[in-house]
Parts: C-alpha cells; structure tokens; sequence
C-alpha cells in the first residue's frame, strides 16, 4: 500500500483534532499518507481506514443517514476497512445503546460491534474529567484518557476484546478491524493510539 487514505467523518464533533492527530502519528511513524475530512459516500468509498470522532451521535447519525454515507460506512466496514469510534463513534459503531437517564434509545446505530453501551454513563458536560489509562492488550501502558459525557461498554459479545477498563468500567475495546474508545484520545498531545490505528490500516 503506497499512500494510506484516511478520512475523519466530518459531520460534527472533534473533526480538526482527529486530523491533527492522525497528521502527527503519521509523521511519528514515517508513514505516507492523507487524511481527509469525509462526508459522502463517494468519500467514503475512497478510504483505507476512517475515524468517527466524538460529538453527539444522534445527530451524527442522522446527518450521515440523510446523506446516504452511513449505509456505505457500513458496508466497507464490514468488507474490512479498518475503523476508530471515538466516544460519539463508539455509540454509533455499537449494537445497543441505552442512556443512562432516559433508557434505551432509538438513534440509528451501525450495528456492528457487539456491545450494549451506555451513554452519558459518567455524568454530564460538568461531570468530564482526565484519568490516566492503561491499554495494556495493545502496548500502550500510560495514557491519559479525556471523559466528555463518556459513555461505557456494560455488555460485550463472544469476539469483543477488551483494551481498557476505568473504575470496573470497559472504557475500550477492539473487534477485528472496529478499535473503539469512550475517551477522547485526540485531546491530548500523546499519538500513540492513532499509531496504533495507523498500523491496523497499513496491517489489513
């Protein structure tokens, strides 16, 4: 693979950190390699990996819906193209999803990763925090991990390994080439987990 394509959904949410993020891990890894906003299908149907960032998840799910990209999304998904879920993503890559508050939702999901997660399972806006983190199934022992109204995985399905636990809660998992986060890892300076993503696109 000559140049890895990489697209950041870029419907709502930390779009511009993503990127920055993604630049820089590239670099960290010598890599060559273009990172896009995304937002058709056309787009969509042009990548080797793509990012969907933190933000509110049922509006990026309805925006994506509108337009048609979801539909694509989900089926290069399952053809392999490796992805990273962040937060809002998370949400939206899983099978089932329930709020803390108001039970179970009925916002359009991609229904590929087998995890039953709970929105805002940390609080809300004021409720965010930094706390260090350890993904130790996949080399990272020290990171710093950014809850913004972060939600938690409760239920995992037979082929879900778990990559992160914070307070007894899975805060990140990985399921093939789906790599998915409650934290916001784009928000600190610290690449390695977008390494790590990289390496899964060059990988697959």
């Amino acid at each position: 693979m000559s140049e890895l394509n990489i697209g950041v959904l870029s419907v709502q949410g930390d779009v511009a950190e993503n990127i920055a993020s993604t630049k820089a891990a590239l670099h960290e890894l010598g890599i060559n390699g273009n990172v896009t906003n995304v937002k058709t299908r056309d787009q969509v149907s042009e990548l080797d990996g793509l990012i969907i960032p933190g933000g509110e998840s049922t509006m990026i799910g309805q925006l994506s819906l509108v337009n048609g990209s979801l539909k694509k999304i989900k089926k290069k998904i399952e053809a392999g193209m490796p992805v990273l879920g962040i937060c809002a993503g998370l949400i939206l890559l899983s099978k089932k999803v329930k709020d803390r508050v108001v039970g179970e939702t009925q916002q359009p999901l991609l229904d590929l990763l087998d995890v039953q997660v709970e929105r805002n399972s940390f609080g809300r806006q004021h409720d965010s925090f930094e706390a260090e983190i350890s993904m130790e199934p996949i080399q990272i022992s020290n990171f710093s991990g950014v809850f913004i109204r972060a939600p938690s995985i409760e239920e995992i399905g037979k082929g879900v390994e778990v990559i992160s636990k914070f307070n007894e809660k899975i805060v990140a998992v990985k399921q093939g080439n789906i790599l998915a986060t409650a934290f916001h890892p784009e928000l600190t300076s610290d690449v390695s987990l977008h390494k790590y993503f990289l390496q899964m696109i060059k990988n697959s």
